[in-house]
């Protein structure tokens, strides 16, 4: 069988997942022919990397040489890891030279680059794959597995609070996701992790959404509270670093050889002050959702914590479900940051069944990045025969689409100061691929 052809668009901290994947554990079954970028020293940095574990260094292009690059290396999918803004550019395009896409959440940043997916998706059949490795975490799953089992009977409602500390929320407001133009802020770039998880775990998409939210803690007054006087515009040579607990040394590591030696490229500085009054996404926000299938979840999240996690509490016709989950805190290409590993201690879940006494499940466990999930999620995505999944775990454009369009639905509303009906927003998409839930 021949092997299955590679491109990756966006060389970032993110592609590595991918890029390592592809050369090592799936290389019998794919093989990486070409990255594209607009930043050519990030690009010669992974050919350095890949070199470095005895593959082949690949052709770069500029991302104006897209085109070009598909003309020439034939790929039979593009993998989309650019900025969230751009993602819709590149899977589009994809699509209608021939190829399958593959995009990190979130699917896109808004309704008309949805719309635009959506439409082209139909017009060319070719297949759009999400990766939400969230599905995949071992715990996560055996909540799926314990709600279809029907072990607090039907769905009637859900609290989930979502915590992000001062280490891995704080890098949000460095970096490009800080202003909405590039990440759809929080609400969507962060949030579609959490809302796709909702609309997996209940089966069903969205149908309205109320949402409130601001920026209270990352900004200027917070900065004098500390007493930060003085402060840049980044870490690199802010007057105030040596006192401020939110500094980030991007000399040195691998941060340096990603971004600060590369900033020639393309301008990007990867240590903005996290104070800034430049930064337009919240760093607080409540959303209440209904859904098609009558549930109701208040949803929160909060980018400032002491602490990493999600807290959920999922109410049904049977009794209830406690899930709680404490996670390493990281920075997105910083040396040693493991990625979202669950924290076994402050990691439970718990049931209470109507009329019983409660009980502690014991839970399903797994290793590597974002709770065990990215293991998984590979090898559903390279494999060409991934194992049978009761749970549909893969996302196709549809749950990409549902998972935006909660956040989409949330900036609107906290813009208005109304409720946004989701089916006002982009038209066609296909019902999701979700499994049967108990009716009782």
């Amino acid at each position: 069988m021949a092997k299955k052809r590679y491109v990756i668009v966006g060389t970032g901290s993110r592609h590595r997942m991918f890029r390592n994947a592809i050369i090592g554990t799936f290389k019998e079954h794919c093989e990486l022919v070409a990255f594209c970028d607009n930043n050519e020293g990030r690009m010669r940095v992974s050919n350095k990397e890949i070199a470095e574990k005895g593959h082949p260094e690949v052709p770069m292009y500029a991302d104006g040489e897209f085109d070009k690059m598909i003309a020439e290396m034939k790929p039979d999918a593009v993998i989309v890891t650019t900025r969230d803004c751009f993602h819709d550019k590149y899977i589009i395009r994809a699509m209608e030279l021939g190829c399958d896409a593959i995009t990190e959440k979130p699917m896109t940043t808004d309704d008309v680059k949805c719309q635009n997916i959506v439409d082209t998706q139909k017009k060319t059949g070719k297949s759009v794959r999400v990766t939400f490795n969230y599905r995949y975490s071992p715990p996560r799953t055996q909540v799926k597995d314990m709600l279809m089992a029907g072990v607090i009977g039907r769905i009637i409602s859900v609290d989930f609070h979502w915590l992000l500390d001062t280490r891995h929320g704080a890098d949000y407001f460095r970096r490009w996701h800080r202003n909405k133009e590039n990440s759809g802020g929080l609400m969507v770039h962060k949030a579609t992790h959490h809302f796709d998880l909702i609309n997996w775990w209940l089966s069903s998409p969205p149908e309205m959404v109320f949402a409130a939210g601001g920026r209270k803690f990352y900004t200027p007054d917070t900065a004098k509270r500390y007493g930060l006087e003085g402060r840049g515009e980044r870490c690199l040579d802010c007057a105030a670093k040596d006192k401020c607990k939110f500094y980030l040394d991007l000399g040195k590591g691998g941060l340096k050889t990603l971004y600060l030696d590369n900033e020639q490229y393309d301008g990007y500085l990867r240590d903005q002050c996290v104070f800034s009054d430049k930064i337009d996404i919240e760093d607080t926000m409540n959303v209440v959702v209904r859904y098609k299938n009558g549930v109701y979840m208040s949803y929160s999240l909060n980018a400032f914590e002491p602490k990493e996690g999600l807290e959920i509490r999922v109410n049904g016709t049977k009794g209830r479900l406690e899930h709680s989950t404490l996670e390493t805190s990281y920075v997105s290409g910083q040396d040693g940051s493991k990625v979202h590993e669950t924290i076994k201690q402050g990691t439970h879940t718990l049931v209470f069944p109507h009329f019983g006494n409660p009980y502690p499940v014991e839970l399903w466990t797994g290793t590597g990045g974002h709770g065990g999930g990215d293991n998984p999620l590979l090898e559903s995505v390279f494999h060409p025969n991934p194992p049978e999944d009761k749970y549909r775990r893969a996302a196709s454009f549809s749950e990409g689409a549902y998972s935006i369009l909660t956040g989409v639905a949330a900036n609107k509303s906290m813009a208005s100061g109304q409720p946004v009906q989701i089916d006002s927003l982009v038209k066609g998409i296909p019902e999701p691929n979700f499994t049967d839930m108990p009716e009782w």
